[in-house]
């Protein structure tokens, strides 16, 4: 027993000879002996003795442990838990033990309860199964705490206790204590840790060793699994008191009666804490390390439960507060210099991940307006760290949507603050918050250059107050030279501060130092790239790499422009260094050359001709483009290759943090926690691409975007691959825990980085495509992840850049990928809108209805209508008022078993049937018209019946009923007609056009599909003719207005683009009136009888337009004036007098359309068979009489051409001579001369007529020409029809002076003669040069005016390039060499000119002047010699060399007939 030794003797003989308790050393007695009344109280009597005597109190308290299997167990005891109904007896025993000692000691019961316990809580942390320190007990030491403070309790509750004697016993014992002890003790309400505070007698002590108990708490915690709880537990709690106690406003200090020790002693842990966690993280603690767990586990207190206990009260805010202020003021060693030259060193991405987080969770408790007033607050009161600063504002703006404006709102106070009272400190301080913002990104914060053009570009500025204020401005920039990076200077220097012209000393002296240091950096202006983005703040590119980059965005310009760039133009002149040496060198890299030149040779040819690239080096290009095209060499490209490696590792960094921002789609909403991890994406996605562009890689440029071919770099595509496969998988990731419209701002956060950064253009090329060229192979993933991503780069603040010039918006270019042209296309297209509506329906459901329109492109939303209302025919019933379902949204919606179900459930829903009542997104009949013209019937979803039922229900009960404001008709057959013919035109018209089938006989390059709308019109048209009663219509027909009003908004002008527009268009326009009914080109009739049809619409299309763009040497083709006589003899037959109605509609066509009647003449072999057939079969009359007219003039031409006695000339002599000409035309070449010979006999009238028209022809042959012998043989029919005019002195000189305004012979010969061959007859006149007979020339007093005025004429046509047709002729036939060579033929016109001048009579001279006027600066020299020639005295004999003895050549002989 323990009575036998003194109680070292007993604690010292080791756990085996003091740990047997009373019940097993009394057992053995019990057995042995037998029971004995007497006995028994004489035995208690000698323990009771026994006990006073030799008793220890702690040993006894440590005895007395709870065993588990019938010890005697004193805490079993005192809480009447134990199996033994004993338990009272204990409690007692240790009682009455407890008062009889204090009672023979004198000592207060509670003084000496107090003393046993505290040793018994140092024995037991001294206790230790490891000799190493430690916060936490091991498993047994808790146990036998709990027994130890169950009886202290116990104690305290008999009044056995006194706690300040406990809390003194306990500080002596301090260095053996174990904190988490302590803590229970505060826990289980023995003494409470204020207490403890209280009764140490030294508080800096006292800080120490909560510091580095609270440190050995941080490791243990992170590095014990079994005990994290209750190490976290312990951590939170006592963190949770100290802010509660240490942040207490004054208020709640006197309204509780607090220690004065406690605030003092929390404040200082706090902070020691913190200054710990911040030096370990400066010192580079390593991941994993102790010293990383620690400053891991202590910051991680700033979240979770530690903090959201104490919301009622406002003591967090205010240790929030207070932490941040010493976070940003901790170890303030950096000099402002230092900031501005390390700054971006300090990104978001660049800080380190538990300050960041620490940053992120301090910004929770703020507010963002409180945040930023902080940071001024600070700023303007303290010294600081400008590194802990910087980052703070870059955690600010990334992870804090509203920061922006906040801190622009800031930035621009201090400016304004700055330039009022001169202070450098506080514009350093704006210049520094916005360079460290815009490292973050356009994002989340506009770029340097645009902050720097918006503050100082205009006149607006606080600069531009006074001069006082500008030269604060540049001193204060040229104090900032020595410092900072090239990048800023360039910015400075490219977009530099408006300063007035007075004091332009101040800039150029900035501008001479900053390029000075530039210069010095080895970074120069003049090397820098043409399309250098000087926003990034990164490292200015090596002029090696960046090159590459200008030449394909300087080729993507000249693909739009077909110009030169103007930026390259100027690099040539002003950056001749770098266009040297980097540009040049860049684009003439050696290839293999394509076989059809591509872009790169055009633009490469462009800079050649105009003297952009040194012959030497264009030659060596060539020579090593030749050698390549033998053995391409391995590295062609200029500079080195980087290391596989590096590229890989970049890529697997990038593809770690998708992968961590996938896991963080369990909780979406996390705004701090997405925004944070975009970052690091942002910051490897830089480096990925960085790595790319070392490895040899280009960069796509933005005017590639719409070019679904462009070419990736392996680099570019992979990573653009990656962004689209994490955009997708997170979609799936999200939608899985929640909808889209709980799924936060994740998915918008990742689309600004992508927008803002260099990748945009590959990624935007890869959508394109997937979307095209494998859309309908997708995964319903990929559908959903890439509809959603569709959506959220057409939301409003994607940051996505305008389209380049010449280049589609993205939402026109999603439209056009999305083709619904055949059944797998369709489909897709389908899946895809289904896809994209659903998402935006449920993920903008909150906001407004313009947000949800500019998110969808409207394009979009009308395929989807057409193709429901197309592929399902019970979508074309009115939706049910109850199909109010939310649209569907699920990673399987669009699985091939359920997608046409979720395509109706979103159709029927009630919130996107509202969303269809939108004016812009309803699918009008417009829009189902161009829609339905691109599907190809061969390979299209509907069968043909199909199809035409749904064209007949479209048209006739959904557009033709429908109100114009709802995109229908108004019942008006008319208004569904003319719409159909306008979208048909525009269709043919597309570009598009040419992807499509090219066998179409409708229109160059027409859809396989045009058929079957053709088809609804031509039913149409019977339809309307049919409403009418079979007439024509009262007014002009519809396919006249919409001729006219389309043909009205094109451009106008006789330049070449304006003309082959032209031209096709009305080559369109007559290919369709030849698929309607003949009658269409027909007019209304006359109210009373008899009359004919009025064709003014038709004459008025003839005249106007197809005599200019559809005829041929003064006829129209054959296939409209067959349809226009066709529909002349329908509807005069179904006059009452069908002769007398023909006769005087062919009198009205030659009054008013002449062209229509010789183009009967042209093709009459042809027409006459099936005229007389057509009005045999109605009619048993000899045709009419007009027709009988052209009869006679054909068989009249026919008859005066053969050796036969010729028949008399028919009434009209026009109609004769152009049927002649027509007939001379048809002879062969070996027999025109001898027929000619004929013409001596023609009547006057016959000739002139028959003149003009071989001119036309003549011009026809050199505009058209079908044979190159063809211009030959016209000029030799002209030369000898002037020939008989001249010997019979018959005037000719009238036709080259023809007007409109003349009466007769003008308009009537100008209607039949195409414009541009009008306006050619001076190069006709002067063609016939060596024709003119010399006499006549010089007798006639009007040939020198006309041949003046044709001279100035063509002068003009050839300044303004109207002969260059003519020109490309002769340059194309070797037999024509000389022959219409307009500048020879100029040439030769003068020396006529002035070889005549000095032999004309003087009254040749009369109008000279006036002739004159306005044209006399065309040739000088002519013009003084009619001049002095019209002055001169009275005729002289005068000799001059004979007038026509030129040199001959194939100008002036005309080929032998």
């Amino acid at each position: 027993m323990m009575g036998s030794g003194t109680p070292e003797a007993a604690c010292g003989a080791g756990p085996a000879l003091c740990r047997r308790p009373w019940a097993e050393l009394l057992a053995g007695r019990v057995k042995r002996q037998k029971y004995n009344p007497e006995r028994e109280q004489k035995l208690k009597a000698s323990a009771v003795h026994l006990l006073r005597s030799h008793q220890d109190l702690s040993d006894l308290l440590l005895e007395v442990e709870g065993p588990s299997c019938k010890k005697l167990c004193l805490s079993e005891l005192i809480a009447c838990e134990g199996p033994e109904p004993s338990t009272d007896h204990s409690s007692s025993f240790v009682g009455s033990v407890l008062r009889d000692q204090a009672s023979r000691l004198g000592v207060p019961v509670g003084v000496l309860s107090a003393r046993a316990v505290a040793c018994s809580v140092e024995r037991i942390c001294a206790a230790a199964a490891e000799p190493r320190r430690a916060a936490l007990l091991a498993p047994e030491q808790r146990r036998k705490l709990s027994s130890v403070l169950e009886t202290a309790q116990s104690f305290l509750a008999h009044s056995m206790f006194s706690r300040l004697v406990f809390c003194q016993e306990l500080w002596k014992v301090q260095s053996s204590l174990v904190f988490e002890a302590v803590w229970c003790l505060h826990v289980q309400n023995v003494v409470s840790l204020q207490e403890l505070v209280e009764s140490h007698s030294d508080v800096r002590a006292l800080g120490r060793w909560l510091f580095r108990n609270l440190c050995l708490l941080c490791e243990q915690t992170e590095e014990s699994s079994e005990d994290t709880d209750v190490a976290r537990a312990v951590l939170s709690g006592l963190v949770r008191m100290f802010v509660l106690r240490g942040f207490q406003n004054h208020s709640d200090a006197r309204r509780t009666v607090e220690p004065d020790k406690m605030p003092q002693v929390a404040l200082d842990v706090l902070q020691r804490m913190l200054t710990f966690a911040l030096d370990a993280l400066a010192a580079g603690a390593q991941d994993g390390s102790p010293l990383h767990n620690a400053v891991r586990c202590w910051f991680g207190v700033f979240g979770g439960d530690t903090c959201w206990g104490m919301t009622s009260t406002d003591s967090p805010k205010r240790f929030f507060g207070h932490t941040l202020t010493q976070i940003l003021t901790h170890n303030p060693v950096l000099k402002a210099s230092d900031a501005v030259q390390a700054q971006r060193e300090w990104s978001f991405a660049r800080t380190h991940p538990l300050l960041s987080a620490l940053y992120r969770r301090l910004f929770v408790m703020l507010s963002p307006e409180e945040l930023v007033g902080h940071l001024q607050e600070v700023l303007e009161t303290q010294e600081v760290n400008w590194q802990r600063v910087l980052s703070c504002v870059s955690t600010l703006v990334v992870c804090v949507p509203e920061a922006q404006q906040l801190v622009s709102g800031w930035v621009a106070r201090l400016t304004a603050q700055a330039f009022e009272s001169c202070h450098l400190d506080s514009l350093l301080t704006a210049f520094l918050i916005v360079r460290q913002a815009a490292l973050e990104g356009p994002s989340v914060f506009p770029s340097y250059a645009d902050w720097f053009k918006a503050s100082f570009g205009s006149s607006r500025g606080h600069h531009a107050c006074s001069k006082k204020a500008l030269v604060f401005l540049f001193k204060f920039l040229s104090d900032l030279v020595p410092f900072e990076a090239p990048r800023y200077m360039q910015v400075h220097i490219l977009h530099p501060p408006l300063v007035p012209n007075k004091y332009r000393s101040l800039l150029t002296d900035y501008v001479a130092l900053a390029k000075t240091r530039l210069t010095d950096l080895k970074v120069g202006i003049e090397t820098m790239g043409l399309y250098e983005d000087v926003s990034s703040a990164g490292d200015v590119p090596e002029p090696r790499s960046q090159a590459p980059q200008d030449v394909d965005k300087a080729i993507a310009v000249f693909e739009h422009t077909g110009r030169i760039p103007v930026t390259v133009m100027e690099a040539s002149i002003f950056r001749r260094p770098y266009y040297v040496s980097h540009f040049l060198p860049a684009l003439l890299t050696p290839r293999v050359l394509p076989k059809v030149p591509d872009s790169r040779m055009a633009f490469i040819e462009s800079l050649k001709r105009a003297d952009k690239i040194p012959p030497s080096v264009y030659s060596a290009y060539c020579h090593a483009c030749s050698a390549a095209a033998e053995k391409t060499p391995e590295n062609a490209a200029p500079g080195s290759r980087a290391e596989p490696g590096g590229a890989e590792e970049a890529l697997g960094r990038l593809a770690a943090a998708l992968g961590e921002l996938r896991a963080c789609m369990r909780d979406p909403d996390r705004y701090d926690v997405v925004s944070a991890q975009m970052a690091v994406i942002s910051d490897r996605l830089g480096a990925a691409l960085r790595r790319g562009k070392d490895d040899g890689s280009r960069e796509t440029s933005e005017g590639r975007l719409s070019a679904v071919s462009a070419r990736l770099g392996q680099q570019e595509q992979e990573v653009a691959d990656l962004l689209l496969t994490s955009f997708c998988q997170n979609l799936l990731a999200a939608s899985s825990f929640a909808p889209p419209e709980r799924q936060g701002p994740w998915a918008t956060l990742f689309v600004r980085t992508v927008c803002g950064c260099s990748v945009l253009p590959a990624v935007l090329s890869r959508l394109c495509q997937l979307l095209r060229l494998q859309g309908p192979s997708l995964s319903a993933s990929h559908v959903l992840g890439l509809a959603a991503l569709a959506v959220h780069l057409g939301e409003p603040g994607s940051a996505l850049p305008p389209a380049p010039a010449g280049g589609l918006p993205f939402p026109d270019l999603l439209e056009g990928l999305l083709s619904c042209r055949t059944r797998e296309s369709s489909l897709f297209c389908l899946r895809f809108c289904t896809a994209a509506i659903s998402y935006s329906l449920c993920k903008f459901s909150s906001q407004s209805r313009d947000i949800l329109c500019s998110c969808l492109p409207p394009g979009l939303i009308k395929k989807f209508q057409f193709l429901v209302l197309r592929l399902f025919p019970e979508s074309r019933e009115l939706p049910s008022q109850e199909d109010t379902a939310g649209p569907p949204w699920s990673p399987t919606c669009l699985a091939p078993a359920d997608w046409r179900g979720a395509t109706l459930l979103l159709w029927r829903q009630s919130t996107f049937q509202e969303l269809l009542k939108e004016r812009d997104l309803h699918l009008t009949y417009r829009d189902w018209l161009r829609l339905e013209l691109e599907v190809q019937p061969e390979a299209d979803t509907l069968s043909d019946p199909e199809r035409e039922d749904f064209h007949q229900w479209a048209i006739r009960e959904r557009y033709l009923p429908a109100p114009a404001t709802a995109g229908g008709c108004d019942g008006d057959l008319e208004v569904a007609c003319a719409v159909l013919v306008d979208v048909l035109m525009d269709s043919c018209q597309s570009s598009r056009s040419c992807d499509h089938s090219e066998d179409s006989d409708w229109a160059p390059g027409g859809r396989t599909g045009n058929g079957d709308i053709l088809s609804r019109l031509q039913e149409m048209n019977v339809e309307l003719g049919l409403e009418r009663g079979g007439r024509p219509p009262s007014r002009a027909h519809f396919l006249f207005r919409v001729f006219r009003t389309r043909l009205q908004a094109l451009p106008s002008g006789w330049d070449v683009a304006a003309s082959l527009q032209r031209q096709r268009e009305l080559l369109m326009y007559k290919r369709l009136l030849l698929r309607l009914p003949p009658s269409v080109l027909l007019g209304s009739f006359p109210a009373e009888p008899p009359a004919a049809p009025h064709c003014e619409d038709f004459f008025h299309l003839v005249n106007a337009e197809l005599r200019d763009s559809c005829s041929q040497g003064g006829a129209l083709t054959h296939d409209i004036t067959a349809h226009f006589f066709r529909g002349l003899l329908h509807a005069c037959l179904q006059s009452s007098d069908p002769s007398l109605a023909a006769d005087l509609l062919l009198a009205e066509c030659q009054a008013r359309c002449p062209l229509i009647l010789t183009s009967a003449l042209r093709w009459w072999p042809r027409l006459e068979p099936v005229l007389l057939s057509q009005w045999r079969r109605s009619c048993r009359n000899p045709l009419p009489r007009e027709l009988q007219r052209l009869q006679d003039a054909r068989r009249f031409a026919r008859d005066f051409l053969s050796p036969e006695a010729a028949s008399p000339p028919p009434h009209l002599a026009w109609l004769s001579a152009a049927a002649l000409h027509f007939e001379i035309q048809q002879v062969r070449k070996e027999d025109v001369g001898r027929q000619l010979r004929r013409l001596d006999g023609a009547t006057e009238e016959l000739l002139v007529f028959l003149f003009f028209f071989s001119l036309m022809g003549l011009l026809s042959s050199h505009l058209t020409p079908k044979e190159a012998g063809d211009s030959l043989q016209a000029l030799a029919v002209c030369a000898e029809v002037l020939a008989c005019l001249q010997r019979r002195r018959i005037p000719w000189l009238a036709l080259f002076q023809l007007t409109e305004t003349d009466a007769g012979l003008g308009q009537l010969l100008l209607r039949v003669a195409p414009a541009q061959q009008a306006r050619l007859l001076p190069f006709a006149f002067y063609s016939l040069l060596s024709s003119f007979d010399e006499d006549a020339a010089v007798r006639e007093e009007a040939f020198l005016p006309v041949a003046v005025d044709m001279y100035l004429k063509l002068i003009r046509l050839f300044v303004a390039g109207e002969t260059s047709a003519v020109s490309l002729l002769a340059g194309r036939n070797p037999e024509l060499q000389g022959q219409g060579s307009p500048v020879e033929l100029i040439t030769k016109a003068r020396l006529f000119l002035l070889q005549l001048i000095p032999r004309c009579p003087k009254e040749s001279f009369v109008d000279m002047a006036e002739l004159l006027a306005d044209r006399g600066d065309c040739d000088p020299e002519v013009s003084a010699a009619l001049l002095r020639r019209q002055q001169a005295a009275p005729d002289e004999p005068y000799r001059e060399p004979p007038l026509f003895h030129l040199d001959p050549s194939p100008c002036t002989s005309p080929a032998p007939l």
